[in-house]
C-alpha cells in the first residue's frame, strides 16, 4: 500500500521529541498495520531503527495510506 507522509508530519520529524525517526521508520510502520483504517486513529508502540518509541496517527484515503501525524516518546 502507498504510504502518504503529510507535510505536518515532515515537520515533526525536525523536533527534538522526534529526532533519530526515518521517514523510513514511519513508512514501515505505516505498513504493518493490518487492515483498512476509515477515521483518523492513532497506533502505539512502533520502534524506529535507532530504537526511539513512537506513535501514528493514520486514516486510509483513496491514494493510499495517510499518515497525519507522529508522536515520538
Amino acid at each position: 500500500m502507498k504510504v502518504i507522509i503529510t507535510e505536518h508530519a515532515r515537520k515533526r520529524l525536525k523536533d527534538m521529541r522526534q529526532e533519530k525517526i526515518t521517514v523510513v521508520d514511519i513508512v514501515c510502520a505505516a505498513n504493518t498495520i493490518p487492515g483498512r483504517i476509515p477515521t483518523a486513529t492513532r497506533f502505539r508502540g512502533f520502534f524506529a531503527k535507532s530504537g526511539r518509541i513512537f506513535d501514528l496517527v493514520a486514516k486510509d484515503i483513496p491514494g493510499g495510506r495517510l499518515v497525519i501525524t507522529i508522536i515520538g516518546k
